[in-house]
């Protein structure tokens, strides 16, 4: 059930049992429910109480969680490096640390390099060249 919907219904509990309560002489039979919605109703407000603390106190740890996560991340590269620089980015003492090793680049054999194709010739325009205008200049 959604938060404003059991403050709403709170708010409804709260009214009947103070309603029940200031006419107890017409209901005596409901005395006993009543006061069990009475008690219900405080135990309600105080878990309501209590969880508002703890996401106010989860929100906290959220913050702290992500600060020290942020800082770790920053450390730990910098340690990275450190290891980078003491073995070398080929050594193979950086596998220990989790850390990859350049193996230098692969080639494949089955590819070579293939030799440019030369481009098709354009045939020779068929249309007679109009001699009215100039050539135009490439660009």
């Amino acid at each position: 059930m959604p938060q404003d919907r059991i403050g709403v219904s709170a708010r409804g509990w709260q009214r009947l049992t103070t309603s029940l309560a200031n006419n107890a002489a017409d209901f005596p039979h409901l005395e006993g429910h009543r006061a069990r919605l009475a008690e219900l109703l405080t135990q309600v407000q105080n878990l309501g109480n209590q969880q508002a603390a703890l996401t106010a106190t989860k929100q906290e740890v959220t913050k702290q969680l992500q600060a020290a996560v942020a800082e770790a991340r920053t450390v730990s590269a910098f340690l990275r490096s450190g290891v980078r620089e003491k073995y070398g980015k080929d050594a193979e003492k950086m596998v220990e640390f989790g850390l990859r090793v350049f193996r230098g680049n692969r080639r494949k054999e089955d590819e070579e390099p293939k030799p440019p194709t030369p481009e098709p010739e354009d045939p020779a325009p068929t249309a007679p060249a109009d001699t009215s205008s100039p050539p135009k200049r490439p660009a």
